[in-house]
């Protein structure tokens, strides 16, 4: 097949390629790089945030627009998938459907249905959202509010979702909020991962854990890596033996993965259920993730064997104790190291998530 993938977060789309350049299909990905992040992509299309750097984006788009035909498959990365206004993405959509047999929309991160379901149905036990029933009020919580609820971008997601040929979801909160409103067209399909390079190599128990954190430029109390943070710097000076953290702020995709190397743990998204792709990406090389391990996420991928991932809940406490209970029992790290490179090689191998994506694109 010919297939277009447009947008990026966190690799999910370079590394969908690579799976599927394996299987023998053509593809072709367009993005931004993820802004900072840098992500690798065939077709570079990067805003420059002046009016000069608007301009300049829009005739460039309009150059790209006549490659982007005749593709089988084309699925966007959110609905807002160029760096323009929803009202302006509108007539872009139109044209790629149009233009090209189906396009699909892939629900990986804040969108409308996200934002709106977690306080309204409230699926989750908790999200970026919600605590229970008490709804998330700070500055950044309400930052989505206002951009994703009786907007343009709200209508815009609604409109992509009712008349795109299907919903491909990245992670199990994801699912849950738009099976139940689009119960024929909605999949879920893990992410995928390349294996990094190199043998696994055996793990030893070390003298010091060494914790590491990456920190989201003004993404931090969203993300709760402010108190995932705290707990870690307190455990730091308690145990000043025992402990190295290592924290990473605002780098790009190859050098965070440098800094992570030779790590033991990764402190991801406190409100998740599931590790996404910084966390699996850390998994892969047998660094074992605190975070979301919720049994949702051991339920989607059918796993009753493998419980690598140290789950938390969102607070201090919960935090501080997980950790606390690995620094003084470093023992039980080799064996929750090897366990957290088996589970993505089983469930997050490139190809064997390209193959996913295929039978849902073509309708299998």
């Amino acid at each position: 097949m010919k297939i277009l993938l447009l947008g990026e977060y966190s690799n999910v789309h370079w590394t969908l390629a690579q799976g599927l350049r394996a299987l023998g299909h053509q593809v072709t990905v367009l993005s931004n790089g993820d802004f900072w992040k840098d992500y690798p992509r065939d077709i570079d299309l990067v805003r420059v945030p002046t009016k000069w750097g608007g301009i300049k984006y829009m005739a460039r788009l309009l150059k790209v627009l006549l490659r982007l035909r005749g593709y089988d498959v084309v699925q966007l990365i959110n609905p807002m998938f160029l760096e323009l206004k929803a009202n302006r993405i509108f007539p872009v959509y139109r044209y790629l459907r149009l233009f090209n047999r189906k396009v699909f929309l892939a629900a990986y991160g804040m969108d409308f249905y996200w934002v709106h379901e977690c306080i309204t149905r409230i699926p989750l036990r908790y999200s970026d959202f919600n605590i229970g029933q008490r709804i998330r009020t700070g500055p950044e919580a309400q930052k989505e509010y206002n951009d994703w609820l009786g907007t343009d971008k709200g209508r815009l997601n609604r409109y992509m979702a009712k008349d795109c040929d299907g919903i491909i979801a990245g992670l199990y909160e994801y699912w849950t909020c738009y099976h139940p409103n689009f119960p024929e067209k909605t999949a879920f399909i893990p992410f995928p991962i390349r294996p990094a390079e190199g043998a696994v190599k055996s793990f030893a128990q070390q003298d010091r854990v060494k914790i590491f954190i990456g920190l989201s430029k003004g993404r931090s109390v969203y993300k709760g890596t402010d108190i995932m943070l705290a707990a870690a710097k307190d455990l730091a000076a308690e145990y000043p033996k025992l402990v190295e953290l290592k924290i990473a702020e605002g780098l790009p995709f190859a050098e965070y993965i440098r800094q992570m190397e030779g790590c033991d743990m990764i402190l991801d998204q406190l409100y998740s259920y599931t590790p996404a792709m910084n966390a699996l990406a850390a998994m892969d090389r047998g660094i074992v993730c605190v975070g979301g391990g919720e049994p949702e996420n051991y339920e989607i991928i059918h796993e009753d064997t493998l419980r690598p991932i140290i789950n938390v809940l969102p607070d201090y406490d919960s935090v501080y104790q997980a950790l606390k209970a690995i620094i003084t029992h470093p023992e039980q790290l080799p064996e929750l190291k090897a366990q957290s490179v088996a589970y993505v090689r089983k469930h997050h191998h490139y190809v064997k998530v390209a193959q996913e994506y295929v039978k849902v694109w073509l309708g299998e």
